[in-house]
């Protein structure tokens, strides 16, 4: 049978550029879970069955379930079908179970379908019949969401060329009902129908096209083509839409909400129209304007609001400054004592309504909308603060707490003594339940806390007198929480919370405004190090040392170029806190009090004295003094042990090793493996390589505490 030719052609289709990242940030329809098996999936379509490490079925099942709960974003839709239309190694059933459930949760691209249509008909490399069948179905079922319809229009001539095809003839017939405009009944068309119709005893989805073309042209002649039984061309799938139009709809309203959160920082935001019924607070209106007044409610660009900031007139209910972004700019640029004073009093009487049990309006709703406030401007006006801390006495210390804590770290700098005593112990005290969780939640926003007053004082121009006395009061104070946390809750996630705020206290050391209240104590416990240094976790050793590191770095630079005096003690302290590291992962020399400012990690020298008994008596080949150096640390011992085995494994493909070292590796035992015809490497090399290694795994805090401190690793660092 000769095939129908038609002069019309498919237009080029328009190349788009990948769009997963964008889907992903705009979109929860992107489950991330989605991806694993999708990447799976592709990875086994390149390989024939016996070279799959294992079955593909639960891949392309799991795959199916979450496409039908989720739907398919472009980026993932797009992959599906390049797996559809392109050669590969995936079976016919799986690829069928995949076309089964091509749910689009966005508008279907206009490249997408032309890329579809493309891989029908006749060829070696188009897909199989029955998958065009499918794809066919899927083009029926979803060409009411594509996103320009007119391509269909633009693939018409295509379309129809394959309707003699019997195995696609029935959805090519249909999709062609549906997308068929007047423009389209062309006589050649109908003649070529009749043909077709003639030849296939009156198919009847090739009747229900030609009463279709014979609606648009009554006056067209078809003698008895049209006299048979023709399909209505109905949804090939009722169910399979209804799911559709479900994951679509869900999919509009995830973008319809954050769309609602996004506002326009230059036009007054109306959260009523877009369906905000229950919006507590009131919004920008102005009464009583003349024609010469400029409303903020004109403002329609930035432009707009720089020439008229002097002109703007304010509203009646300034309290609308907590949701509206405009008349939060305005304030700001244009202060008014007036606007902060009806705020303050609007919040003082929503605190005594809420207080009586007489506030309609839910404690969250508010508490989102200071902390959106506050997230826009990055301060704490005074009367929101009052607000806080009014609200501490009636607050259960459970509802909105995340919201609490997240808009209290921006509590303006003061004297540690009055916020502690205002704020942070009523905080404390409702926030404290006697769960390690509590004190994280509340060690996590004084770090947040500390952090902002340290970006506050770094960009600000006039140093603050109270700066550093309030920093090293707020590390005081948080030291002994600390220091519960990680003996009630000793987990790695622990000492991570509790390094984080650290690590922020250790850029105190180098500022001279920050830190120039010389008797502060600005410095962890040495219990806490010790206790995070003696810690399973070799990362966590390595985050301890990093710590150490900034602190010595921050003390030198603060003593040798801004000429701050630190308090003798804490310097003492803080050496000791060196030597002593230093002396357990270098100088082989652990739990040792010897030597200057060395504390001997705070262990008793009784206790010293037993332990090395007992490590005697066990015939370890090792003295206590050497078990928690890189070799013998239970955290390093492994990390060291394959920097030896990389080198032995380079020298033997190089040169040829007769023997390689069985570990724990010592000074002696290098001596002994070069003698024997092992790799001849200096055990100050060897040392080295350890610490070349744990850089490379991403614990490069080791690393840096030792080479600014140890002599030779120093000189070494500084000509490397």
């Amino acid at each position: 049978m000769s095939r129908i030719t038609d002069g019309e052609q498919l237009g080029e289709p328009q190349q788009h550029a990948s769009r997963r990242a964008q889907d992903t940030s705009t979109s929860a329809a992107g489950a991330p879970e989605l991806h694993e098996p999708l990447f799976d999936i592709l990875q086994a379509s390149q390989l024939p069955a016996k070279q799959r490490g294992a079955s593909v079925k639960p891949r392309i099942e799991k795959l199916a379930s979450l496409a039908y709960d989720h739907g398919l974003l472009p980026a993932d839709l797009n992959e599906l079908i390049d797996l559809l239309t392109v050669p590969n190694f995936l079976d016919q059933a799986s690829l069928a179970t995949i076309a089964r459930n091509l749910y689009p949760a966005t508008p279907v691209e206009e490249d997408l379908v032309i890329k579809v249509i493309g891989s029908l008909g006749h060829g070696k490399l188009k897909p199989s019949l029955a998958i065009q069948s499918a794809l066919l179905k899927w083009l029926v079922m979803v060409q009411h969401v594509a996103e320009n319809r007119t391509c269909f229009s633009r693939a018409y001539s295509v379309l129809f060329n394959l309707l003699d095809t019997a195995a696609l003839r029935n959805y090519a017939c249909h999709l062609l009902a549906l997308v068929t405009r007047r423009r389209h009944v062309r006589p050649y068309r109908i003649q070529a129908l009749l043909m077709l119709s003639r030849q296939t005893g009156n198919d009847p989805p090739l009747t229900g096209l030609l009463r279709v073309y014979k609606d648009y042209y009554p006056e067209i002649i078809v003698g008895d083509a049209i006299r048979g039984k023709a399909s209505a061309f109905n949804h090939p799938d009722p169910l399979w839409r209804e799911r559709l139009a479900d994951i679509q709809r869900a999919h509009a309203q995830r973008n319809s909400s954050r769309a609602e959160n996004r506002q326009d920082a230059f036009k007054v935001a109306r959260h009523r129209l877009k369906g905000a019924a229950s919006w507590p607070i009131p919004e920008v209106h102005t009464y009583h304007a003349t024609e010469d007044s400029i409303t903020l409610e004109e403002i329609e660009n930035v432009d707009g609001f720089v020439k008229n900031l002097d002109k703007i007139e304010l509203p009646n209910q300034l309290i609308a400054i907590l949701g509206d972004p405009l008349l939060q700019k305005t304030l700001l640029l244009r202060p008014e004592a007036e606007g902060h004073a009806r705020a303050c009093n609007w919040l003082e009487s929503y605190t005594q309504d809420l207080a009586a049990g007489d506030s309609d309006i839910d404690l969250t709703v508010i508490l989102r909308t200071l902390q959106s406030y506050v997230a826009a401007t990055k301060a704490l006006p005074p009367i929101f603060l009052a607000f806080l801390r009014e609200l501490m006495n009636i607050w259960d210390g459970l509802e909105g707490r995340e919201l609490i804590l997240e808009i209290l770290t921006y509590t303006p700098l003061a004297t540690f003594q009055e916020l502690l005593v205002n704020i942070f112990q009523l905080l404390e005290r409702k926030v404290f339940d006697g769960t390690p969780e509590s004190q994280s939640q509340m060690l996590i926003f004084y770090t947040s806390l500390l952090r902002r007053w340290i970006v506050h004082w770094a960009t600000s121009e006039k140093k603050l007198a109270q700066a550093s006395e309030s920093a090293a009061s707020l590390v005081t104070h948080v030291n002994q929480l600390g220091l519960a946390l990680i003996q009630t809750w000793p987990h790695m996630s622990t000492h991570g919370k509790v390094l984080d705020f650290y690590y922020q206290t250790s850029s105190l050391t180098s500022d001279a405004h920050l830190f120039a209240h010389g008797e502060a104590n600005a410095i962890p416990p040495a219990m806490l190090i010790y206790n995070m240094f003696f810690a399973a976790s070799p990362l966590i050793v390595s985050r301890v040392c990093t710590v150490v590191a900034k602190y010595k770095t921050g003390f030198q630079d603060a003593m040798e170029v801004a000429h701050v005096n630190h308090a003798p003690a804490h310097i003492s302290e803080f050496n000791g806190f060196i030597m002593d590291i230093c002396n357990c992962l270098w100088r082989q020399r652990a739990l040792s009090d010897q030597d200057s400012n060395a504390k001997g990690c705070m262990v008793s020298q009784p206790v010293v004295k037993g332990l090395s008994s007992f490590v005697a008596s066990h015939s370890m080949n090792a003295s206590l003094a050497s078990l928690f150096s890189l070799s013998f640390s239970p955290v390093f011992s492994l990390y060291a042990i394959s920097s030896l085995r990389e080198l032995e494994e380079e020298e033997e493909e190089q040169e040829g090793i007769q023997i390689k070292h069985a570990g724990p590796v010592t000074k002696a035992s290098l001596k002994m493996l070069a003698d024997r015809g092992g790799i001849n490497i200096s055990w100050d090399d060897y040392r080295r390589g350890v610490l070349g290694y744990l850089d490379k795994s991403g614990m490069n805090g080791v690393e840096h505490l030792l080479s600014i401190t140890i002599g030779t690793l120093r000189k070494r660092h500084a000509t490397a």
